[in-house]
């Protein structure tokens, strides 16, 4: 039994495949399969089938698409509710890929319906553990209740989750490998560790999950301090129980047009170029949610400012980008709503005013100070004292709380969100100029 991990870095997402005798298994799957079947062809296997441990809310899966170009079969709980081709499997139930054997556990917490696969072969064991069991910490219970075929209420699912760590891995031995659906940076938990991988031994050693406490300790531990949902989670969820469409055909799907100056309806757009270029020039109703590399983290921010179904434009900073930007969309099925893909004319005239932040370091009071850190960050300490803190995902609907009478100066904690920040605000406020004061927050912070 061969197992290798696949790592999507802006969403911290893992994925996995799992060859044994000529066959392989995919597990919770990213959207473009093509990784995979490039795998399959080095190992000369067949790709059988696809596990999904439950409808997961910050990525699209690939599961039907795979299912329709190889014959594989989809094995997911009948709790879910799908429609499309599938293998109910759940607890009692087992396959085998190759010479390896699989079966699902049911462990809910993370949502109503989560699962986690137990694979062994011979005296090797492997749990494929999806949002369920992290390395260091448990997924979060705060995420099905609006959203998905069963819906719970957090502290139900917490509940659960306690039950699930305490009860449902007691018979697995020590060495079993634990592989997660995701990692550190991912919104699906709060505190995971950097590592992609654990044992089940060190886990119930250093997992707080799995030290001795009380239910009622436990939930309250779980429910405390969890990040923001962005927009796109149950958008999502209800996606992967439908199965999306090709991913090839739905991307190209997208008009694209070239050194454009203007646009003549009022659709929003999204920038993704560095702040520097959008600053010199940029269309109307631009955000420069920037997407220069897999650092940052343009998948979860589109999805968080950006509604479900809310039409846009996407720039970008030269065709060479085309693919890439296209893809990073289509995680999180936002290509729907793209009405189109630019590259801009250097005829371009708007703006961003720029920013004297000497002038501002001896007067801060003439500026009304804009703090658009998540509520967890600004808990820990405020940057500037007298500032306005509204969290970036709520900012659009939230700019009437703003006061007008001084320009406004946008902070994050290091320059990456009030790019994003300032640019909501300037395409919106005309009262008073409105400035981004970018990577220099650093030096108010060290």
């Amino acid at each position: 039994m061969k197992i290798k991990q696949f790592k999507d870095d802006p969403l911290s997402h893992f994925s996995y495949a799992l060859v044994s005798n000529g066959e392989m298994a995919l597990v919770d799957p990213s959207r473009n399969p093509v990784q995979y079947y490039k795998y399959a062809e080095e190992e000369n296997a067949k790709i059988t089938a696809v596990f999904e441990t439950h409808p997961h809310a910050d990525f699209v899966s690939g599961h039907l698409q795979i299912h329709k170009e190889t014959g594989a079969t989809i094995y997911i709980s009948e709790k879910v509710g799908v429609s499309y081709p599938h293998q109910s499997f759940d607890e009692g139930d087992s396959v085998t890929i190759g010479d390896a054997t699989i079966k699902p556990i049911f462990t809910p917490g993370h949502s109503p319906d989560s699962l986690t696969f137990h694979a062994f072969e011979n005296d090797e064991h492997i749990l494929f553990t999806g949002d369920t069991l992290f390395i260091g910490d448990v997924g979060r219970p705060d995420l099905r209740e609006k959203a998905g075929n069963t819906k719970a209420k957090r502290k139900e699912l917490a509940q659960m989750m306690y039950h699930s760590i305490q009860n449902k891995f007691n018979d697995l031995p020590n060495e079993a490998m634990v592989y997660p659906a995701h990692g550190a940076g991912s919104l699906c938990g709060k505190n995971m560790s950097d590592a992609n991988s654990s044992t089940l031994g060190n886990e119930r050693i250093g997992n707080w999950a799995f030290k001795e406490q009380t239910e009622e300790k436990f939930v309250s531990e779980i429910l405390k301090d969890q990040p923001f949902i962005p927009s796109y989670f149950g958008f999502n969820v209800d996606l992967n129980r439908d199965g999306a469409e090709n991913v090839q055909l739905a991307k190209y799907n997208v008009p694209l047009k070239l050194n454009v100056s203007n646009i003549e309806d009022e659709f929003l757009v999204v920038d993704t170029r560095d702040e520097q270029l959008y600053k010199k020039g940029h269309l109307p109703y631009s955000i420069n949610i920037m997407a220069r590399s897999d650092s940052d983290k343009f998948e979860t921010w589109l999805g968080a400012i950006i509604e479900p179904e809310e039409k846009f434009y996407v720039v970008l900073e030269g065709i060479n980008k085309q693919d890439e930007i296209l893809e990073r969309i289509a995680k999180i099925g936002y290509e729907k709503q793209l009405q189109g893909i630019f590259t801009l004319s250097d005829k371009i005239s708007t703006s961003s005013e720029k920013f004297d932040v000497a002038t501002f370091d001896k007067n801060k009071e003439d500026y009304t100070i804009v703090d658009i850190r998540n509520d967890g960050e600004v808990a820990e300490g405020k940057i500037f004292e007298n500032s306005y803190h509204i969290p970036l995902n709520e900012l659009r609907e939230s700019i009437e709380a703003l006061p007008k009478n001084k320009p406004l100066v946008v902070h994050c904690a290091g320059g990456y969100r009030s790019a994003a920040g300032s640019s909501i605000l300037e395409s919106e406020i005309e009262e008073v100029p409105v400035y981004d004061l970018s990577e220099d927050v650093k030096k108010y912070t060290s």
